[in-house]
Parts: C-alpha cells; sequence; structure tokens
C-alpha cells in the first residue's frame, strides 16, 4: 500500500524553533513499525502542502487539540475522495467518538502494536471503527523511528527513552491517556545504538522527565559519554537540585540546559494541582546548583490556577530574575479535553469555549478564573512580556557565558528564535 501520514501545521504560525526543532517523532515511529512491502511518506504541514488529488491507500493522520478541527478537514477532504483516513494523537485518543466522525477508524493511544495488526485489517477489508491496546507497550519493543520517513528538515533529532509519567498533575495530558502512568524505560542499549545511528549532533528527548529514576538516567548518560551530542531535555527541578552525580553525568553526556516545569512559585498553587515533586522555597538553590554545572535552565509557568490571584505576575517575573532562570515560557492554563481539570471546570460550568483551535498554551481565556476576572487574567499574561524586554535579554543572554560555548549558544538561539518578537515588541513600545 502507499501511505501517507500527516502532522498537521499548527493554527498559530511557528516560530522558527518550533517549526525546525520539533520533529514529528510519533509518525516516525509509526513508519517504522510499518511493514517494508508498502511505502510511507510523511508530510508535516509546517514544511509542505498536501495535494489532495494524489491517490493513497491509506492516510493517517495525528492531532493534538490546537489542531484537530483543521486535523478533522483534512481527514474530510481524504475521505470525500474515496481515500481511508485513520485518526490518532492525543486529541483523538480522549475523544475518539468525536474524532470518529472524519475517520474511518480512530487509534487510541500508543499505536506501536496496533498500526501492523490495522495495516492487515485494512488489506483484507476488515477495518475496525476502534483500535486500542489495553497493555501499555513493552518498552523492550519500542522501535527506533524512521527518520527517513520525513524529510531531513529538522535541526534536532527527537530521541525519547522513556515513557510515561507516574506523577498524575491535574493539568497533565500524559497520564490520561491509556498506560500513561505507567513508567516503563527502553533499556538502555536500545537507546545508545538508536542515538549512535542518529546523523544529527544535536538532540533533544521527548521524555516526559528525564529524571523520574535518577539510576536510570545516570546509567542512559554513561553509555552517552563520548558519543558527541548535545541535548536537552525535560526534568525535575527539585529531583535535579539535590543529585550532584546526576548532574555532573548529564554534562559529560552533552547535557546543554534542562527544561524544567516549575509551574508556580506558589507551593499552594503546586499542592492543589498534584504536582508533589515540586518544592517552591528549593527552587533558587536548585536552579544555581545546576547552573554551576555549566547547564542552563529553562524555566515553564502557568497561570489562572484556582489558588492565583493577579499578582501572581508580578510576583513571578520578581522570582525568576532572583533566580537567574537563563529563559522562561508563561501559558495561561490550559485545560486539555480528557484531563481532571478539564473534567472538574466542565462540572463547574467554567469551561468557555470548546473551540479546540484555541486551545494552543498562547493568549486565550478558555475558562472562568477563580480568583480574578478575564480581564484581570488577559493583563497579567500582558505584564509578563516584560520579561523578554531588551535589557532583559541581553542579560540574560549574556549570563549564560559563563556556563560555557554549547548552553550559551543554545540559550541564544532559542531565546532570539521563539522571542525575538517579544523583544522587538517591548523594545519599541509596540503591539500587534
Amino acid at each position: 500500500m502507499n501511505i501517507l501520514l500527516v502532522c498537521p501545521h499548527p493554527p498559530t504560525v511557528p516560530c522558527f524553533f518550533e517549526k525546525y526543532a520539533t520533529p514529528p517523532l510519533g509518525l516516525q515511529q509509526l513508519a517504522a513499525v510499518t511493514p517494508k512491502k508498502h511505502t510511507v511518506k510523511i508530510i508535516d504541514e509546517r514544511f509542505e502542502g498536501i495535494n489532495y488529488n494524489k491517490k493513497y491507500d491509506l492516510v493517517g493522520i495525528t492531532t493534538i487539540t490546537a489542531s484537530a478541527i483543521h486535523a478533522y478537514e483534512i481527514a474530510d477532504k481524504f475521505r470525500k475522495r474515496g481515500m481511508p483516513v485513520i485518526l490518532g494523537g492525543y486529541h483523538a485518543s480522549v475523544l475518539p467518538d468525536e474524532a470518529k466522525q472524519h475517520a474511518d477508524s480512530v487509534v487510541i493511544g500508543e499505536a506501536d502494536l496496533i498500526w501492523p495488526n490495522l495495516l492487515q485489517d485494512l488489506e483484507k477489508g476488515k477495518l475496525r471503527p476502534f483500535y486500542k491496546d489495553e497493555i501499555p507497550v513493552d518498552p523492550t519493543l519500542i522501535t527506533p523511528p524512521d527518520r527517513n520517513a520525513s524529510k531531513n528538515r529538522y535541526i534536532l533529532a527527537a530521541v525519547q527513552a522513556t515513557r510515561g509519567c507516574p506523577i498524575g498533575c491535574e493539568f497533565c495530558t500524559i497520564s490520561n491517556l491509556p498506560g500513561g502512568k505507567v513508567f516503563r524505560k527502553r533499556p538502555v542499549e536500545n537507546v545508545i545504538n538508536e542515538i549512535k545511528s542518529i546523523k544529527h549532533r544535536a538532540l533533544v528527548f521527548y521524555d516526559a522527565s528525564l529524571t523520574i529514576d535518577p539510576s536510570y538516567a545516570k546509567d542512559l548518560f554513561k553509555e552517552m559519554k563520548g558519543l558527541k551530542k548535545k541535548f536537552s531535555a525535560y526534568g525535575n527541578i527539585n529531583s535535579l537540585g539535590k543529585d550532584d552525580e546526576l548532574l555532573e553525568l548529564s554534562k559529560e553526556a552533552g547535557c546543554t540546559a534542562w527544561f524544567i516545569g516549575f509551574e508556580s512559585i506558589n507551593q499552594n498553587t503546586i499542592n492543589s494541582v498534584g504536582k508533589s515533586t515540586n518544592i517552591v522555597e528549593e527552587y533558587g538553590k536548585a536552579i544555581k546548583k545546576i547552573k554551576s554545572h555549566g547547564i542552563s535552565v529553562i524555566g515553564s509557568f502557568m497561570f489562572g490556577l484556582d489558588t492565583d490571584t493577579p499578582d501572581v505576575f508580578d510576583a513571578t517575573l520578581e522570582a525568576i530574575e532572583i533566580w537567574e532562570i537563563d529563559s522562561a515560557e508563561f501559558s495561561p492554563l490550559t485545560p486539555y479535553p480528557g484531563t481532571s481539570i478539564f473534567r472538574r471546570f466542565e462540572d463547574e460550568g467554567r469551561i468557555l469555549t470548546k473551540d479546540w483551535s484555541l486551545y494552543t498554551c498562547s493568549g486565550n481565556v478558555l475558562f472562568q478564573p477563580k480568583n480574578m476576572t478575564i480581564q484581570e487574567f488577559l493583563d497579567g499574561i500582558d505584564k509578563l512580556e516584560d520579561f523578554y524586554s531588551m535589557s532583559r535579554f541581553l542579560r540574560r543572554v549574556v549570563r549564560t557565558i559563563k556556563l560555557g560555548f554549547s548552553p550559551f549558544l543554545g540559550i541564544a538561539t532559542w531565546s532570539f528564535f521563539t522571542k525575538a518578537p517579544y523583544v522587538v515588541l517591548q523594545t519599541f513600545g509596540k503591539r500587534l
């Protein structure tokens, strides 16, 4: 069969970093488990359009919530031309009945073992409406992705050493997928062999967190030493802050930056969403320790949780300046469908829209905040742009020089290509 796999374009125009540094790993893994008798092409809409007049025996589309409406449009166009369509990915997994209205079949959850069976069913004319693997995929069976199935436009290669996260934060999408709370570790040898096969020198780990099992991470980093790769990864602030050995081994393996979900500077807020791994009073000390090993810190913060009040925005800016975080991302809380927080807000009548194209983690207010008005929420989000003023921007970038060339280059590149529009706007006092 001639198979097309599609990564729909997000509703907003992606910045350079989002476009060139986020390969569609899931689709590459589907290509890898597709029997070799079939041909597979991956189209990433961030780079190329879709020719709907070309004939395919099967079209597979993955979708997150923000791109769901557009994914349905793509699916409908192919189905009108008589081509079978499979929908999968996060959004289709949590709202399969919705997705099924636009597809011949829906894959719920992980597709590693499902996909070959689905293809066999299609060839026999016995395609089922839904496919779901009730047992989480054995990590020893996870196949390295076929990176050749998508054109090599990406400046980074994506790797996944582990799957799942047992913490279960109220806002988390991972823990709401089938098997999402089951933490699984691929054999270190398998991960190392995959990394050795990658031509890119720069990698990004797509794991929910590489610090869930520090012993595993240490074993992985020991084997990565000498491979001459540079990488960034997601990790927990307090796990990193109390483990010098883990930090040193990650540095020796080529780590230039840890992406960290701080979420909030308020411990009550952290506790309210079930992120038991974060201790706010230890943030500053932990950040200092990570940077002492020559590794930069990129933090993410969300706003609008039920304990947040209008003063949280200024307080957060003040705190991260004191902590000297190298760069940061801010987003209004996005209550994705399928998450515990979405269900709670829906029960309370606080969800304002189900226009999935607005679920972008950007400046859209999707729910009624508890302790501030919608206007106070929007004004607070606007305040956060002060973080990207030219003076602060330059001060942070210059500060990373002492961390070494690779962290400096990484932060300078990441900051410029993801945040340059904000820097320009703040510098010249203009707004889009």
